[in-house]
């Protein structure tokens, strides 16, 4: 395995990942595959909707 060098769009670096943390990622993922799935659902959140109507 080697380190992952990641750009931006005008291609300077943006940042690089390391032989290790991509372990630790491969460890995750063995462990929890759900985490990584791509075609999960959106984060549920909770809208409240302060409702005083003033007379």
């Amino acid at each position: 395995m080697h380190e992952v060098r990641v750009y931006d769009d005008s291609g300077k670096l943006k940042k690089v990942i390391s032989v290790n943390e991509l372990k630790k990622r491969s460890d995750l993922q063995v462990e929890s595959p759900m985490m990584f799935k791509k075609n999960r659902p959106a984060a549920k959140t909770e809208v409240t909707v302060n409702k005083t109507a003033k007379s």
